[in-house]
């Protein structure tokens, strides 16, 4: 009798499969040496788990009596794992473009924030809007995301400050989890902005007294699942003391840590981070280099979002820096109304050119680097057996298409895979 599997990904060109020895990360050196196999297919099971990636030769030997529900013939084509964005803000209403005019105009981002713009513009929109209408539009724009390779993206609340509003935020992110093909990492961010006529000491007060023991109880009652807290740290929003404390309390109820550190003012948030055991710290653009040793020691990964440093013409995190000196260097797209960013394949561009990573380094980054950063890479961010079979087929014969055709990769990506189920097939349109 023969064996059923979901899906077989057969002769490809190049399958990057990025790890082969089951690491957890990559650093430097071995980003540099991806693993990457020529000619190659890959079996997906009925419990959507890569059963084998091989030689094409072999896997058709091994698989002779086998039937498939699906069959991709990827001759010509490259198979890469699906893309992790460490860093999202996708559950909000209000349209911000025309802070985008004033950016332009030389508006800095603190600028905008005073006049009332910036992420109160988006809180106010947002606690007006219906729980039915924050889903639909998050649910677009994951897939928008899903479109352009994203299977697994860490999504944050943080536009509500009030506790009501937080919770309808996480409400539709647990939603989107049970509903949607796209695996989804949820963080609570209800200390994004100090709320109006609150101090940044009494914000953290009602959030250690009220929010996290409300998001405790309802992670118990199996309400929600959570899986990370975030704090931005950053002059004028919440200070060094103040964001040690809601991540501490955060910690005690079982919480990872990933929060906003050191983006428009060195604020030591990344020795914070690493002497707090987070997983990772994001933004990092005025980290010091006490900050990059202490990231490396403590295995803290970096989440580095060049979006945000091209959109708010800030200077360039350095990624070259952390690199060198052993840093866990991750990758996030930032989407949020400040920075309107789908394309993971586009944020790895961005890193290669403004950052200076190189190909290799871009995709571990957007892999099994992001991965380690939302506690995953047991399960995501690369091509092995066991892991779940989540792969982007781009329609071309060099994996390094994805990035080097920037803005491209609409018509390049041809097929989205998560846990063997296609979830996403190009279809070329012709125009008479």
């Amino acid at each position: 009798m023969s064996v059923q599997y979901r899906l077989l990904l057969e002769n490809a060109e190049q399958i990057v499969v990025v790890c082969s020895k089951e690491e957890d990360f990559l650093l430097e050196d071995g980003m540099r040496n991806l693993a990457i196999l020529e000619r190659g297919s890959m079996v997906i099971g009925h419990d959507g788990l890569i059963k084998a990636v091989g030689p094409a030769d072999s896997i058709r030997n091994q698989f002779s009596n086998a039937s498939f529900e699906n069959i991709i013939n990827c001759t010509g084509k490259c198979i890469l794992p699906g893309f992790v964005d460490a860093h999202t803000h996708p559950v909000w209403a209000g349209d911000r473009v025309h802070e985008f005019a004033m950016k332009l105009a030389g508006a800095t981002y603190m600028d905008i924030h005073q006049a009332g713009g910036g992420i109160n513009y988006t809180v106010e929109h947002t606690s007006a809007a219906s729980e039915e209408e924050l889903y639909n539009s998050f649910k677009h724009r994951l897939e928008r995301m899903l479109r352009a390779g994203t299977t697994l993206v860490e999504c944050k609340s943080g536009y509500g400050l009030k506790l009501k509003t937080e919770l309808k935020m996480l409400k539709v992110i647990e939603r989107a989890q049970r509903e949607l093909d796209i695996a989804i990492s949820s963080t609570y961010c209800g200390a994004h902005s100090v709320p109006k006529g609150k101090s940044a000491e009494e914000a953290a007060d009602d959030i250690i007294a009220h929010h996290l023991p409300a998001l405790k109880q309802m992670v118990i009652n199996g309400e929600l699942h959570v899986e990370n807290i975030d704090v931005f740290c950053e002059k004028g929003v919440f200070d060094l003391e103040s964001t040690k404390r809601i991540l501490q309390e955060g910690k005690a109820i079982g919480l990872h840590l990933n929060f906003h550190g050191d983006e428009l003012n060195p604020m030591n948030s990344a020795e914070l981070g690493a002497n707090l055991g987070a997983h990772a710290v994001s933004h990092l653009e005025e980290i010091s280099d006490e900050g990059i040793a202490a990231l490396a020691k403590a295995k803290c990964s970096a989440i580095l979002l060049p979006t945000t440093a091209y959109i708010l013409r800030l200077k360039q995190p350095r990624a070259r820096d952390m690199l060198n000196a052993g840093v866990i260097v991750a990758l996030g797209s930032d989407f949020n109304p400040n920075a309107y960013c789908f394309s993971m394949p586009m944020v790895m561009h961005l890193a290669c050119v403004n950052m200076k990573m190189s190909l290799k380094e871009a995709l571990a980054a957007a892999t099994i680097n992001a991965a380690y950063s939302l506690g995953r890479a047991h399960t995501h961010g690369s091509l092995e057996v066991g892991k779940q079979g989540d792969a982007v087929v781009i329609n071309a014969s060099r994996w390094e298409h994805v990035i080097y055709q920037f803005g491209g990769h609409q018509e390049l990506i041809e097929y989205v895979v998560i846990k063997g189920k296609i979830v996403w097939k190009y279809e070329k349109i012709l125009c008479l």
